[in-house]
């Protein structure tokens, strides 16, 4: 498969190129390379791809060469005509000039604020919460209130989610006896998200009472005063602050958080605006022995990501990124997709998230439904083409064709694929077509810190420019499943080159070792 377009690879990496020339049967050499057998068919289209793109451009170069031609044999007795005709006709003149000055106006005053994200940070947890998969589960056994067919279940499903011996649990489970109490659980809040804020602050210099617009998003943990108060407490905001506390809406919520800061950006001008997205272990940790709300406690670990967002056109030159499109889809009016998260009761009323044999179906279903409303956004018109011809031919035709899917990597170099588990990295890597160097920065992510909610596709741009692999114009495509069931979609473009030395944020002490090697 042809390489995608501008994925860097080092030169020892990149994929060896066909012979050139074949031996006949005969063994005399050909002069031409036979070009049944040397042709890629990915480079064909790659090629097919750059003519789409490039054509009209190509088309407008004789035109434009053409213009610049005529304007070169303009005289100055030409120019004293034309002044002598615009004092002939002042008034239709100014009467152009006014309506075009007007149109410009209203244009200026409608168009959409462009919305930059200035930089963001993620929560590193402390060794001292670290726990390997071994002792995770003596630790668990040790609690007392899982039955040995639980345990082997939650040993067995750890042994294959992609989760690797440095992920960290909240405190309150770490340290025995088990403590799930709301303290507790306000103390994890506290230290993850005042973590991330604090490096935020530090990276971007700008004073908490800077910020008019908060927002914070945690699915299970909403106690009052909320979230997003407790962060007003601790920095002294100012008092008219306009902040939003986003509870129950699972995994994608830090996208639906994106969502709404740009909505409130557009209205409030010449604002900062800062967006936390956390969940909480402490109180989401299931002691029951019902299978499906086990896994929760297999993959979830802690974390939290912070975010800042302006619309200052002075912010311009310092920001990482801009927010080229955000794509929201919601499939809760089927009852299927509805219930394959769900927060319940177990027979013996202990309280957990239960997770439905159909969510890999379901996830599927609502990603299909998101990426048809985004292709036609970011996809190349070579991609848009050849998926409406075969679309085309499938339906009118009746020509028995496989239905096409559209190259996303031709859209992307950049792919942040919620890490909720290895089974749904590796659905994603398969139908979407991605590569193991794509799909990467997710499957770290997964190994190194779990999944930690609507925070990991942040921990997994972080992955991505730790590595150095940011590059001005690089487009980052994050993509988030959440209970209800939601697929969210968030396209950023690289302003600037991002320095890999500078920003090595949670992977500081283990970016040279990743990729690590993944034994399933």
């Amino acid at each position: 498969m042809a390489p995608a377009t501008g994925e860097p690879r080092p030169a020892e990496e990149m994929p060896t190129a066909a012979q050139a020339y074949m031996e006949p049967e005969d063994g005399a050499r050909r002069v031409l390379p036979d070009f049944l057998q040397s042709v890629s068919m990915g480079h064909v289209k790659l090629g097919y791809h750059y003519l789409v793109t490039h054509g009209l451009p190509m088309l407008l170069i004789p035109v434009i060469a053409s213009v610049a031609l005529q304007i070169s044999r303009v005289t100055p007795d030409d120019l004293n005509l034309l002044w002598d005709s615009v004092q002939v006709n002042l008034i239709p003149v100014v009467a152009c000039l006014s309506v075009a000055a007007f149109a410009l106006t209203v244009y200026l005053m409608l168009r959409k604020r462009p919305i930059y994200l200035v930089d963001f940070a993620c929560f590193k947890p402390p060794e001292s919460l670290a726990m390997t998969i071994k002792g995770a589960l003596e630790h668990a056994a040790k609690i007392g209130r899982f039955d040995d067919k639980c345990l082997e279940f939650q040993a067995k499903v750890l042994e294959r989610a992609g989760l690797g011996d440095r992920t960290c649990l909240p405190p309150g489970f770490v340290n025995l006896p088990l403590n799930q109490s709301l303290g507790e659980a306000r103390n994890e809040a506290e230290m993850v998200i005042f973590g991330a804020l604090d490096e935020l602050f530090a990276k971007t210099g700008l004073k908490p009472r800077d910020i008019g617009i908060l927002i914070v998003n945690c699915s299970v943990f909403c106690p009052t005063p909320s979230l997003s108060a407790m962060i007003i407490n601790k920095y002294k905001m100012r008092s008219n602050i306009r902040s939003f506390n986003l509870g129950g809406m699972g995994c994608s919520a830090g996208v639906i958080a994106v969502d709404l800061a740009r909505d409130m950006l557009q209205v409030h001008g010449n604002s900062y605006a800062v967006v936390v997205s956390t969940e909480n272990t402490t109180q989401q940790l299931y002691f029951g022995n019902k299978k499906s709300m086990l896994i929760p406690n297999c993959i979830f670990r802690i974390g939290a990501a912070a975010l800042l967002l302006t619309n200052k056109s002075s912010e311009s030159w310092r920001a990482k990124y801009k927010l080229q499109h955000l794509v929201r889809t919601h499939m809760g009016a089927n009852d299927k997709h509805y219930q394959c998260v769900f927060q319940e009761e177990d027979d013996q009323k202990i309280v957990g998230v239960s997770l439905s044999r159909d969510l890999m179906a379901v996830a599927g279903e609502a990603l299909k439904t998101n990426i048809t409303t985004l292709g036609p956004l970011v996809l190349p018109l070579s991609e848009q083409l050849l998926f409406a011809a075969v679309l085309i031919a499938r339906k009118v035709f009746r020509m028995k064709l496989k239905p096409y899917i559209p190259d996303f990597k031709l859209a992307f170099e950049h792919f942040c694929i919620h890490a909720g588990g290895r089974a749904v990295l590796d659905e994603l890597e398969k139908n979407l077509d991605l590569t193991p160097w794509h799909i990467e920065p997710s499957r770290m992510t997964l190994y190194r810190f779990g999944n930690t909610s609507s925070s990991s596709v942040w921990y997994e741009l972080s992955y991505t420019e730790a590595k150095g692999r940011v590059r001005r114009g690089d487009r980052v495509w994050q993509i988030a499943f959440g209970s209800g069931f939601k697929c969210n979609s968030a396209v950023w473009k690289a302003l600037r080159t991002v320095r890999a030395d500078k920003n090595l944020g949670p992977w500081d002490d283990c970016i040279d070792q990743m990729p690590a090697k993944l034994n399933f």
